[in-house]
């Protein structure tokens, strides 16, 4: 196996993305300025947000002092965000990404990305999730992704972004861009950890030259209070522990590793980019810490083993309730039903 060391990256193109990023999903603006220190003094060089996390005037707001202080330089650091489910359409593509940028005070995007499939009625930027007159949510079954994929395309020929890809799509989407595109998705981010592998979307992935992002590596320790805040039911929601499961903790053991850090490792040897999510500087540092320690053939095929396929899905599909099984009717509803 290649030697993985914190500069590795995966690449795409001209994309080169660092194999461990920083999540921020759930960080609040108050968090934002601790983790976003913490991380670049670790080592981290790769910010993953969202317009939907509602968090970008916080990072704006940290990583323009970063700059200032000269820790880092622009240059240094590869930063996503992604067009939210309420700017699923081409037209709308410019101004979403306009108003991250603004609010991230960049003047571009190391990668775009489509948060999701399928699309909500855009009635404007504040409203992110939209509602009809009886509290159910507004869909826009009129998403056409080939069309939107075209504004993505726009979005890199203006400068806006140097990378474009998707995010929460399933195969069959992503052939149908690979199959009409211009410019080919660099990069996937997807539910990815030790009970959800998603070999197959992986394997197909990496044969057509796209990158492949973890998100929620560790488990989502936090998602059903997430949903809670926000009045999502959670009622059947699937909550599994990956940090509690017996191969990973008799690992960490063996080499003195906290259990994050043996899921972390697995994933980056599987071949993808992971983007842990915390605010603790001390976690922060941990996540970033999978440098110095490999696993062993017979390790990572008894981990490559815990794979339970879509029983382990927590965001979206069959009985993992949550989210995006409120667009379940969605004709783009890109997860297995």
């Amino acid at each position: 196996m290649t030697k993985i060391d914190s500069k590795s990256v995966v690449t795409s193109g001209k994309m080169k993305m660092p194999v461990v990023g920083l999540g921020t999903w759930q960080s609040t603006p108050e968090e934002i300025d601790i983790a976003l220190n913490a991380a670049i003094d670790a080592g981290y060089r790769h910010i993953d947000t969202a317009f939907a996390y509602q968090n970008e005037s916080a990072i704006g707001a940290s990583l323009k002092k970063i700059f200032a202080s000269g820790k880092v330089t622009r240059e240094e650091l590869f930063i996503v965000t992604k067009l939210p489910i309420i700017g699923n359409r081409r037209e709308d593509v410019e101004s979403f990404l306009k108003k991250s940028l603004e609010d991230l005070q960049l003047d571009y995007v190391d990668l775009y990305l489509i948060h999701c499939a399928a699309g909500l009625v855009n009635k404007g930027f504040d409203n992110m999730f939209p509602t009809d007159e009886k509290g159910g949510i507004l869909l826009d079954k009129t998403t056409d992704l080939l069309e939107l994929w075209k504004g993505m395309e726009a979005q890199v020929d203006a400068g806006r972004t140097k990378s474009i890809g998707i995010s929460n799509f399933n195969q069959s989407q992503i052939k149908r861009i690979l199959d009409s595109c211009r410019i080919p998705p660099a990069n996937l981010q997807v539910e990815l950890h030790i009970y959800l592998q998603q070999k197959e979307l992986v394997s197909f992935c990496k044969e057509n030259g796209v990158t492949v992002c973890a998100y929620a590596p560790i488990g989502s320790p936090g998602h059903k209070a997430f949903l809670e805040k926000r009045g999502v039911p959670t009622e059947g929601l699937r909550v599994l522990s990956p940090l509690e499961d017996a191969v990973i903790k008799e690992i960490a053991k063996k080499y003195n590793k906290q259990p994050s850090q043996v899921l972390l490792r697995y994933m980056i040897e599987y071949g993808v980019a992971v983007i842990p999510k915390s605010t603790n500087p001390e976690r922060i540092k941990q996540n970033f810490d999978v440098f110095d320690f490999e696993l062993t053939k017979e390790e990572f095929e008894k981990v490559s083993a815990l794979d339970r396929g879509e029983d382990g899905r927590m965001f979206g599909g069959r009985e993992s309730r949550g989210f995006f099984n409120l667009m379940e009717s969605h004709p783009e509803y890109p997860f297995p039903k």
